[in-house]
């Protein structure tokens, strides 16, 4: 199994931007899922960007035009960069990874909140 490391969360202001990074221990392939999910207090865990085995990107309605995924395989990493930060932004990031060769794995998760 990958282990993920997450880094960037905080607090900010509506209107502000943070953004997100994730490390993996191991190789990374272009094949490989790897994106990021939130879970707010009270509610499940929702999918908000990931890139998907054929390397095409996704991206919850909400965040579209907000938040920008991106990744560098040579490093391991994935980024998530959010912009126009809203208070129903707020909850845990997650950064996940699913691969043909190991289990999906879940990093630990980092705060982010949105508030003035």
């Amino acid at each position: 199994q990958v282990q993920l490391v997450e880094s960037g969360g905080g607090l900010v202001q509506p209107g502000g931007s943070l953004r997100l990074s994730c490390a993996a221990s191991g190789n990374i392939f272009t094949s490989d899922v790897m994106g990021w999910y939130r879970q707010a207090p009270g509610k499940q865990r929702e999918l908000v960007a990931t890139f998907t085995r054929s390397g095409s990107i996704v991206y919850r309605d909400s965040v579209k035009g907000r938040f920008t995924i991106s990744r560098d395989i040579s490093k391991n990493t994935v980024t998530l960069q959010m912009n126009s930060l809203k208070p129903e932004d707020t909850a845990v990031y997650y950064c996940n990874a699913q691969s043909t060769r190991w289990p999906t794995s879940w990093g630990q998760g980092t705060q982010v909140t949105v508030s003035s």
